[in-house]
């Protein structure tokens, strides 16, 4: 299967336009788009709002995915890198954005540009996220200056993505299943870091208050 994917998230784009990039160059290609999975307006919608993990439910191994460039799949480098990992390494699909002029296969493991590209893409999201938390630790020195009290009460925990499965990651966990096996296995989404810190934290509450 060959999807097109088509993202809008502002006034002056037209997915319409983004179809006929997407149609041309799979002519060009000798290709044929056989479904299209389209969404407007959306640049603060999550993955999910966006249809990515629709998208990515849909694929199975051997799939072709065409965008008309990176910035259609992810409103950060970070984000994007992830999409593309999940689609190329997780689901064993090709990935095509035509702008960019880049072809990701995962049935090219020997292909030292695809591995140069991963490589460079890497760099750059780790570059978006020092920057990041040095703007962040900027603004939070301003504020302090100016005397503002940061952060929530002692003792909160913000809501997690983990919330809706809690009572099954509780189950797996207590029974001994790894917490890489939870994500993979069971949840298909996460990552082992921030699902370890989730139960740790979810854990260690729910036993002191019992």
């Amino acid at each position: 299967m060959t999807y097109g994917y088509v993202r809008v998230s502002t006034g002056d784009q037209t997915a319409e336009s983004q179809k006929n990039l997407v149609s041309r160059y799979c002519m060009d290609k000798r290709m044929l788009v056989d479904e299209w999975i389209a969404i407007e307006k959306s640049s603060r919608k999550s993955t999910k709002e966006r249809r990515i993990e629709e998208l990515i439910q849909k694929l199975a191994p051997g799939d072709v995915v065409i965008v008309s460039e990176l910035s259609r799949l992810g409103r950060s480098i970070r984000e994007v890198l992830h999409i593309i990992e999940r689609i190329v390494k997780e689901k064993q699909c090709r990935i095509m954005m035509i702008k960019q002029n880049l072809d990701i296969d995962s049935n090219n493991t020997n292909d030292m540009a695809n591995k140069i590209l991963l490589t460079v893409f890497s760099m750059l999201a780790e570059l978006e996220r020092d920057f990041i938390s040095e703007r962040t630790k900027e603004g939070l020195n301003a504020l302090k200056a100016k005397g503002i009290t940061l952060g929530k009460p002692k003792g909160t925990i913000q809501s997690s993505m983990y919330d809706k499965d809690k009572e099954k990651i509780f189950h797996l966990y207590m029974i001994g299943v790894p917490v890489r096996e939870i994500i993979n296995i069971h949840l298909k989404y996460g990552r082992y870091l921030s699902l370890k810190k989730y139960i740790e934290r979810r854990y260690e509450r729910d036993s002191t208050e019992k």
